[in-house]
This record gives structure tokens, sequence and C-alpha cells, in this order.
């Protein structure tokens, strides 16, 4: 007698594995439309995320050195240039820091909340049309006059490549980041964090895969794809907003107030993005690769300003914004002068570290194989110069969002205006009547930021009172002699090693190289801030150990005692 098997029905078997799966989704979308609970967990997200979202640009640019010459990759970054105007006024300047507090404001009405975010979504893209249109068909007299010193098949490419960008790219972008300035304002950042990440897969994809075949149009249709793909992966967002779109415009009491803040806002970026293509323009007059080398160097020392300053600006407007709504002034003091040593204390170091370690840092970020060692020696020199300024361009997004909280976006733009023209006669000194390399556009980018920042500090302190300034000048005082007297030892160690006893051809022994001497550097520094009893150890020591209770979400910042 033959005993049968039991089966499993079919129906119950796919009841069960739709029931599996509709647990699964449920879970994911909880996890990455979670709201955050407090300012550390939201800037440990983004930071998380950005540090993530950086490795695979750094690798774009890695391949980038590889595949591409200095002067190729000049075409390619000149290309984005007015797209990126295009993109900075638009999103950093009417959206990132002057939506969220509207945002706030109007929540709790469901109503309102929907006709002013309708209204403030469509002027946004009836604007991005006229600027498309409009540059579109400009582009021809506007590149060229931008880069003098491009010509031929070099300044027709950069032409080619803007139209493809400003078509493909930037339309995709701005409403992709108008989704994540509504996640920001709930406190959702891990799902709109994940955007820059497929970006920059996209772009490496397309060029490891398609630039023996396209040469520089590979990495284009990259960013084109990667653009569409960064609207995609924000789409849950709408699900999770509350809000149903309208086609409306209404001049609401909550766009005029959009309106007005954006004003000076918009001045602000419309300046600073004139700055950046003046040093185009001057990049472009000092020789082949100029503009690379340049570039590279801003970005690298913009890696610990994104992952430190701009995630903690962006996680800590909501808080700011909140704190300033219910009045609670003596919190809101206490937060900026906490989140500033905190903020100072980790960037201090890292510009020290940048300064003496530049050129084995130059060769594992950019190394390609058609990035050479004249280009590796002036992106270092490029970018100690720029590195001057890292501890006050990290806390200048904190500051300028405390400024946004208080509903007060005219000082941040009256100072920027200030200091971008300081920024920008000292460039055209350097490079046309000094005739400098490409590094003193660094240096006087650096001094504009000081600067800046320096003022927005004592103008705040003024605003609000009560900052206690003596306590803040003997811990930053305390953390830079740190920073300082550890560095000798990862100095020499890295001096001793490179060629003499690695083989620093290889990158792998680069990377052992930097990792060693990253290692002794923050070791000994964190011992000299504890002999100092610097004050901000212990506050990011205690914000380690509330880290162990994340899941509860960590729902205030750790005061000084």
């Amino acid at each position: 007698m033959r005993i049968k098997q039991a089966k499993t029905p079919v129906p119950v078997l796919q009841s069960t594995l739709d029931q599996l799966m509709d647990k699964f989704i449920k879970k994911t979308r909880e996890i990455f439309l979670a709201k955050q609970g407090g300012i550390f967990s939201s800037a440990l997200i983004l930071s998380a995320m950005i540090i993530i979202s950086s490795a695979f640009g750094f690798l774009r640019y890695r391949i980038l050195a590889t595949y591409f010459t200095t002067g190729d990759l000049d075409i390619f970054f000149a290309a984005f240039r007015i797209p990126d105007l295009v993109f900075e006024l638009l999103i950093t300047g009417a959206l990132t820091s002057s939506f969220i507090p509207i945002y706030i404001k109007y929540q709790n009405n469901a109503k309102e909340l929907e006709e002013n975010v309708s209204s403030i979504f469509n002027l946004l893209c009836i604007a991005l049309s006229i600027f498309v249109f409009v540059l579109y068909f400009s582009l021809d007299f506007l590149i060229p006059a931008l880069t003098p010193g491009f010509k031929g098949e070099k300044l027709r490419l950069i032409i080619l490549y803007s139209k493809i960008l400003l078509v493909g790219q930037l339309p995709f972008l701005v409403i992709g980041n108008f989704l994540t300035g509504i996640a920001q304002a709930k406190k959702i950042f891990l799902v709109s964090a994940l955007s820059p990440i497929v970006y920059n897969i996209s772009v490496i994809v397309a060029t490891f895969l398609l630039s023996s075949s396209f040469g520089l149009a590979a990495p284009i249709w990259g960013v084109d794809v990667g653009a569409v793909l960064f609207l995609a992966v924000q789409i849950p967002i709408l699900t999770h907003g509350n809000i149903n779109y309208k086609p409306i415009i209404k001049i609401t009491e909550g766009v005029r107030e959009f309106f007005t803040m954006i004003g000076p806002r918009i001045l602000t970026v419309l300046i600073s993005q004139i700055d950046a293509t003046i040093d185009l323009s001057l990049t472009s007059l000092l020789g082949t690769g100029a503009y690379t080398i340049f570039y590279f160097a801003q970005h690298l020392q913009l890696l610990p300003i994104s992952i430190v300053g701009v995630a903690f600006g962006q996680a800590s407007l909501p808080y700011l914004s909140e704190l300033f709504e219910q009045k609670k002034m003596d919190e809101f003091k206490k937060l900026i002068i906490d989140s500033l040593l905190n903020l100072l204390y980790i960037t201090i170091p890292i510009t020290v570290y940048f300064i003496f370690a530049r050129t084995p840092m130059v060769r594992i970020f950019f190394g390609g194989e058609r990035f050479d060692w004249n280009a590796t020696v002036q992106t270092a020199f490029t970018l100690s110069y720029f590195a001057l300024s890292m501890p006050f361009h990290t806390v200048y997004y904190f500051l300028t969002r405390s400024f946004y909280a208080l509903l007060d976006s005219k000082t941040p733009f009256l100072i920027s205006l200030i200091t971008i023209a300081i920024n920008t006669s000292l460039s055209l000194l350097f490079v046309l009547v000094f005739h400098f390399p490409v590094w003193a556009l660094a240096i006087s980018f650096s001094i504009s930021v000081v600067i800046n920042t320096s003022a927005l500090f004592i103008l705040l302190h003024k605003k609000i009172g009560g900052l206690d300034i003596h306590f803040f000048a003997e811990e930053i005082a305390k953390a830079i002699f740190c920073a300082i007297i550890a560095a000798p030892p990862s100095y020499y160690f890295i001096k001793l090693f490179d060629n003499l006893i690695l083989d620093t051809t290889r990158t792998i022994n680069v990377f052992f190289l930097l990792g060693i001497s990253v290692l002794i550097y923050f070791l000994l520094y964190l011992f000299l801030s504890w002999l100092m009893s610097v004050k901000a150890l212990y506050s990011l020591v205690s914000l380690i150990a509330k880290l162990k209770q994340f899941k509860k979400n960590i729902t205030e910042m750790p005061h000084y005692e």
C-alpha cells in the first residue's frame, strides 16, 4: 500500500506567501518612512546616508579619472554649470530652507497645507519651465561668454552636454528635491537620503559599461537616467505625506510668507552661483585641466562638510523652527552653543589632517590611470587651501538655519553679498593681476567663508543674546591645541612609510597608509582631549551611549554640565 504525501493546498500556500510579502513590504515602508524623534537621530541618518552616497560619488570621480583625461573632464564638469545654477536657485534658494518652516507652520491644517504646498509646487514648475526654455536656446551664446579659455570642439561639446543635462536631468532633480523638502519637514530622512546613492550608481554603471563606445556621452546619459531614478525612489513620500495635489495657484498667507522668505535667499544663491561661474571662467584661462583640479579639490573638502555640517544643518531646521514657534528661547540658545561646539570639535582635527595628508588623500580618491602626477600635486595644494576654512564652512550651514528658523533670511543674504564680493574680487586679483595658479582661488574662497561665518555668529549673538561666548571660546581653543599637538606623529609616519616602506604606487598601500595614519592621529587627539577635559568629547561619548537605544529614538541633545 502506497502512502500518499499530504500536499499543502495551492490557495493556502499562495495566501501565506501573500501575507509574508505584505508584511515585508509594510516593514520596509515603515523603515524607510520612519519619522525621527530628535535632532541627533535625524542628523545620524543623514550623515550615514551622505557617507554612503559620497563613497559612490567619489567612486564615480575615480572612475571618471580612470577613463578620461583632465582635459576631457573639464568638458564634463563645465557642462553642469548652467543646469546647476538653475537647480541651486530653485532648490537651495527657493525651497530647501524656506519651505520647511512654512510646512511646519500649516501642518495641522490639512486644507491650508494642501493649498500652500500645491501652489508652491505649481509656481516652482512654471519657473522651471521658463528657465529651461529660455536657457536651452541661449546656451550657444552663454557658454562661449562664460568659458573664454575653451575653444573649438571642446566648446561645442560643453554646449551639447549642457543642453542634454538641462532637459534630461534638471526637471527630475527639482521635483525630486521638492519631495525631499516634504520628507524633511515631516522628519523623514532615510528614503530621501537614498536618492543620491541611486543617482551615483547610474553614472558609475554608464561610465564603466559604455564609455569605451560613447566617450563622455556615456556618463552624461548616466546622469540623466540617475535623475529619473532620483525622483522615482522618493515617490513613496507622496503616499505618506497626506497631501492631495491640486492643480491650483492660490496666493495664500502661507505662499506670501514663502515668497517673503525666498527673496533674499534667492539673491544670495544667485550671487554665489555667479561667483562659482566666475571660478569656471578664470580656470578656463589657466590651462587644460585647471577646472578639473579646482572641482576635485573643492568637492573633496566638501566631503566632511557634507557629512557633518550639511547633514546637521538639514536635520536641525525643523527642530530649531519648532523651538522658536513654541518660544522656548533658552533651549534654542543652548542648542546653538552645544551644536556649534560639537561640530567644531569634529571638524577642527579633520582640517589639520587634510592639510598634512593632502597628497595621499588625493591619490586615493582621484588616482585614476589618466590622472597624472602633476594634476595630483596641484589638486593637493588646492585642497590644503580649501581646508583652512573647513570648520567655518561646516558651522555655516547650522548658523544660516538658525536665522531661517527665526524667519530671518535677510541677514544671511546681506552677509553673503559682502563676502561673495570679497571672494570674487580676490579671485580676479590673484588670477588676472598676480597670475597665480589654480590654488589661489581656494585661498580667496577660504578667506570669504571665514569672514561670512564669523559675521553670522556675531550677528546671531546680538540678535538673540544669552550665548556663553567665554565658555565657547575656551572650549574651541582647547580643541585647536589638541588637534595641532596630535599632528606630528601621524605626519612623520606618512613621510616614513610613503615609498620608503610601502609601495604607494599601488592603491591598496595608499589606503593602508591613510588608514593607519588616521588611527594614530585621531586616537591621540581623543587622548589629548581627555587630558584637557574638552567638554565636547564627553557630549559625543554621551551621544554614542544613547545610540544603543536608537530604536527608542534620540529625543534630546546632550547638554554640557
